[in-house]
């Protein structure tokens, strides 16, 4: 989980993130880490991407990897997905009591791309802001707090197809991305509520990527275009506002538009 600040100085927000990699996962590149130096390799890299985007604070919650649908890590009984909500939810509002964000940040319901343990956080954490608010939930974790939004972190469609018209502009193999536009990887444009300007920051934000070596080598598709033109695609972030339920659609370029 990490801790970010520097959108408004007395602004605070939470976003849920990687978890332990585990042991039996794989490496891009065998020459940055073996089976059994990967979780040290994964947390190493996620504390230089954190250095890079000058995030204070990190807290890691120590569960082990569950793999790809379908991966034997599935069955792994120490699996993140394998624990119950009862152990993850009290530890997740315990945080929330303690750092009193105004927006929590999570995977959307699909977990991105379809990674088992991003929808179990996703499923957590959204119980978690709705129960940190309720005094009788949980009163052993602290003073209740009520963040005042929760957004899912989301890629929008058209960034996807946007990339693949670049890729086919430069001669390069679009078979992945056509796959994920026939599965409806991407957030529906329509359904986006907040668009936010981070090209003053996309420096920072390219340096964290290149911080998850192991995950991000150069066989991975961000990287098969140039450095400028990622850039440029990556100037933008959207989020998808998950809680409190809103009337109509919203348009913001600022999450904490209209709080105090």
């Amino acid at each position: 989980m990490a801790r970010w600040h520097g959108m408004r100085q007395t602004a605070r927000m939470l976003r849920w993130s990687v978890l332990r990699a585990a042991r039996s996962a794989k490496s891009l590149d065998p020459a940055l880490a073996t089976v059994e130096t990967l979780a040290t390799v994964r947390e190493g890299e996620l504390r230089c991407a954190a250095d890079a985007l000058g995030i204070r604070e990190l807290i890691f919650l120590d569960y082990r990897d569950s793999g790809m649908i379908g991966t034997p890590e599935n069955d792994d009984e120490r699996a993140f997905i394998r624990v119950d909500a009862a152990e993850v939810v009290p530890r997740l509002v315990g945080m929330i009591r303690r750092i009193k964000p105004q927006v929590v940040l999570t995977f959307d319901p699909q977990g991105g791309y379809g990674h088992p343990d991003h929808i179990a956080i996703h499923t957590h954490t959204v119980a978690a802001v709705k129960a940190a608010g309720d005094a009788a939930q949980f009163p052993e974790e602290g003073e209740p707090w009520q963040s005042s939004r929760l957004f899912y972190v989301v890629i929008s469609r058209g960034t996807f197809l946007r990339m693949r018209d670049r890729m086919k502009e430069a001669g390069l193999d679009t078979t992945r991305f056509d796959q994920f536009e026939e599965s409806g990887v991407g957030w529906p444009d329509e359904n986006i509520d907040a668009t936010i300007d981070v090209s003053a920051t996309v420096d920072a934000k390219w340096r964290s990527l290149q911080c998850h070596a192991t995950q991000f080598g150069k066989d991975n598709p961000f990287q098969q275009l140039p450095e400028a033109v990622m850039k440029q695609l990556f100037s933008r972030e959207h989020f998808a506002l998950a809680w409190p339920e809103r009337a109509s659609r919203q348009s913001w370029s600022d999450l904490f538009e209209g709080l105090e």
